[in-house]
């Protein structure tokens, strides 16, 4: 085995005082060949990227990932304060949360379920998939070599199916539990300062509004048009007895506000996934109520199309005082997150892998979604590359970078400090050792 690479060394280290010595030399070489790899990302294919196909105690490898001890839940906490170094100055803090769909079948695989498939599915047709459902947390990051703001992923966690916590004995907690569960974990981490959180459908409910107001964070998500929405109630008179009342008049329906949004809505000029688009925005403040929950305090936006081709939609935010446009704006934002997933199945194999223990299964996935924001993190650290970062060829320009420029960056970074470490300047020819032309040679010729 080569030496590990100094840029993958010096990117991992702050996470050393999770692993003991052997267990860290055995996770640089997991995380460095899962990176040079092509096709599944098990740990064998791991190993034979590293040159180790003769390795006859394998088995230590499989050991980081289904018995080793160590804290995935620590080492998304340090994960997120480096995360949180690539942010400028005055750049407030914004977290999208989204749930993904890993899809998995296997008699030993018992936290799966079946779920919608968002990828397969359309408006008139849903399409149910066997596997396993992650909640994810990812920092939106103003990256330089790209013109929109990148989701990096820190925080993911396994979301069991119903039947699967039944089957345990465990109750069942819904995705709106464990996020809330993840929220207060990262306003802990960020020792109470003001953040973001931007989710979904999924997320709209006044059990996480509340619960992100006392996280002191502000929760900015969809808002359904036919909500039950309330005036604030009337000051009560002095002296007044009895019970003090929670909410004033009902308000009309989102849905039936749609012509006065045309008509009286502001006009206003929106980044909308990529391109500037004009909308006409009708906002206020009010209370939102369901059975069950005080009414939350909210800013409701509702967003209208003057040309008609988007649907009318409707968000919300529990920050009364965010102007309108700003609340669109994040939100759209939060689509980045949608990219991430797409790029960590394309780039970094997620779904390939073949771990069927428990333990093991709970941390894979999370460790493939923060080596996405590892990668990044390498290049944000490779200023004097950024130019040159888009890989663009004669028939295709490429203006900005994507996350298979920064993934093939990192691998020419590592196969160059492999292979021609022990060149020098004085040879007019580089000698490479016949182990490791083979080894590049099966690299090259192998399929994506």
């Amino acid at each position: 085995m080569f030496p590990l690479s100094a840029s993958i060394v010096s990117v991992l280290q702050p996470f050393a005082c999770l692993f003991t010595a052997p267990t860290l030399a055995h996770l640089h070489v997991l995380l460095t060949g899962t990176l040079l790899a092509q096709g599944p990302r098990t740990v064998t294919a791991a190993l034979r990227a590293m040159g180790l196909s003769a390795e006859r105690r394998f088995e230590r490898y499989h050991r980081v990932l289904n018995r080793a001890r160590w804290s995935s839940r620590q080492g998304a906490r340090i994960l997120l304060g480096l995360l949180l170094g690539m942010l400028p100055a005055q750049v407030p803090i914004v977290v999208a949360v989204d749930e993904t769909l890993e899809r998995r079948k296997g008699v030993r695989i018992r936290a799966k379920g079946m779920y919608r498939d968002a990828v397969r599915s359309s408006r008139s047709t849903v399409v149910t998939c066997l596997g396993l459902e992650w909640i994810c947390m990812a920092v939106l990051v103003p990256v330089p070599w790209s013109t929109r703001p990148w989701a990096l992923p820190f925080l993911t966690r396994l979301a069991p199916s119903k039947r699967a916590n039944e089957a345990a004995g465990r109750r069942h907690r819904t995705v709106v539990e464990l996020t809330i569960g993840m929220v207060w974990l990262v306003s802990r981490w960020l020792k109470q300062r003001r953040w973001i959180l931007l989710g979904d459908g999924s997320d709209s409910c006044i059990q996480l509004g509340w619960e992100v107001l006392a996280a002191q964070a502000t929760l900015i998500t969809r808002l359904r048009l036919d909500a039950r929405l309330f005036a604030f109630p009337e000051p009560v008179p002095v002296g007044r007895r009895g019970p003090k009342p929670k909410k004033g008049g009902v308000l009309a329906k989102l849905a039936t506000r749609e012509e006065e949004a045309r008509s009286r809505g502001e006009e206003v000029a929106v980044q909308w996934y990529g391109r500037p688009k004009a909308l006409r925005l009708l906002s206020e403040v009010c209370l939102w109520h369901t059975p069950g929950w005080p009414p939350l305090p909210m800013r409701w936006v509702l967003v209208v199309d003057p040309e008609g081709r988007l649907p009318t939609q409707a968000f919300f935010t529990t920050d009364l005082n965010m102007a309108p446009a700003r609340v669109v704006e994040l939100f759209v934002q939060r689509w980045s997150i949608e990219v991430t997933f797409e790029e960590v199945r394309r780039h970094l194999g997620v779904e390939t892998q073949r771990q069927w223990n428990e333990l093991a299964i709970a941390r894979t996935t999370p460790m493939l979604m923060a080596l996405f924001s590892l990668v990044c993190l390498m290049v944000y650290r490779w200023r004097e590359r950024w130019e040159t970062l888009p890989r663009s060829t004669g028939w295709s320009l490429k203006s900005h970078a994507t996350f298979s420029d920064c993934l093939a960056l990192v691998r020419r970074t590592i196969w160059a400090e492999d292979i021609y470490v022990n060149s020098t300047s004085e040879q007019d020819r580089l000698l490479i050792s016949p182990d490791r032309l083979d080894r590049l040679l099966e690299q090259l010729a192998a399929t994506a």
